[in-house]
């Protein structure tokens, strides 16, 4: 990989081109698809007309269809597709596997056996069910790394520790399912498909918020993960505090999850594909924080043009959109580490 240093008023940074080349590109890609997903609908407006109402500049109507209707749907996208990516870019990073993705070991689940308890038991409103979500997150997140916890935390003990966790899980959320009246069942299964329909500036900004905290600190510790990732004793070496800074790390990545699922529904694979998709684009070692963080909100954003245009007028949920496009990716991705013998 080559790295250049960019130096200036007595400090020097050294970055990667192709990589913040990548990180450029998508995220350009991914602010193209949100004026796209903002003009679309039943009331059509191009490019040009969005740029100038979110400028000051539309009539009343377009105004009311941008500002209170479609931008904070694809705000909420672009933040989800963001806290989903760098959660399973640290929990990849952390187990040394690509398969160690939060929605494959548990944690997406926990969020969702969380929210259905809220839903199915005690008829909760829909602030009630998000938190129900980000308390079943994070139990999930404590309970499996206390099991996985012998000595330190091993990759694939968590790996393995959080696949039986998830078949559980997903046992519960079947049961608390056939337990719900017809009514809250199919509230239950409306929002396990993972969606962002209907979502406004109410799940917008807790998101923004707990984001705006998450995201800087997960960024900031990129270099001891990039150490972590060479195992324990290197990095104890290079003076990484292991144990508190793979917590921190485990802990912001949980919260990034449970908060996402909150606000979208349990939407899967993007915490397993985009932080591969982000290494393989800049193709540079270490977690690819920043890739990883705009290819999930790109990746999320296109998944849900798709579902909302692809299929004439029925829309369909952004989830089952990643779910057949992650399935794809997952097997491709055994076949491929198969075929290079790593498992």
């Amino acid at each position: 990989m080559t790295t250049k240093t960019l130096r200036g008023g007595g400090l020097s940074v050294r970055y990667a081109p192709r990589a913040a080349l990548v990180v450029l590109g998508l995220l350009l890609a991914a602010l193209a698809l949100s004026v796209v997903l903002v003009g679309s609908g039943d009331f059509p407006m191009t490019p040009a007309e969005v740029l100038d109402t979110l400028l000051g500049n539309g009539t009343p109507v377009q105004e009311f269809a941008v500002t209170e209707l479609r931008l904070p749907r694809v705000l909420v996208a672009l933040l989800v597709g963001a806290a989903l990516a760098l959660g399973g870019a640290v929990f990849q990073s952390i187990s040394r596997n690509p398969l160690g993705s939060p929605d494959v070991i548990g944690f997406g689940q926990g969020a969702s056996v969380g929210a259905l308890t809220v839903i199915v038991l005690f008829q909760g409103s829909a602030v009630a069910t998000a938190l129900g979500a980000v308390g079943g997150g994070v139990l999930t997140g404590v309970v499996i790394y206390l099991l996985a916890w012998k000595r330190g935390v091993h990759g694939y003990r968590l790996v393995l520790v959080g696949i039986g966790a998830a078949a559980m899980l997903t046992s519960v959320i079947h049961y608390l399912i056939t337990k719900a009246s017809l009514v809250d069942a199919t509230r239950a299964t409306l929002w396990m498909t993972g969606s962002l329909e209907g979502r406004d500036w109410t799940q917008f900004w807790p998101l923004l918020a707990v984001s705006c905290v998450l995201v800087p600190l997960v960024l900031g510790h990129g270099r001891a993960l990039r150490m972590l990732e060479m195992g324990d004793d290197a990095a104890y070496a290079l003076g990484v505090k292991v144990e508190r800074t793979r917590i921190v790390l485990m802990a912001s990545a949980v919260l990034l999850v449970a908060v996402a699922t909150s606000a979208a529904g349990p939407i899967v694979f993007v915490s397993l594909s985009a932080p591969q998709l982000a290494r393989r684009l800049t193709r540079a070692p270490g977690p690819n924080l920043a890739a990883s963080a705009v290819m999930g909100s790109a990746l999320l954003l296109g998944a849900d043009w798709i579902a909302t245009n692809a299929f004439g007028d029925r829309r369909l949920p952004v989830g089952v959109v990643t779910g057949v496009l992650g399935g794809c990716y997952l097997l491709w991705l055994l076949v491929s580490e198969r075929r290079a013998g790593r498992i």
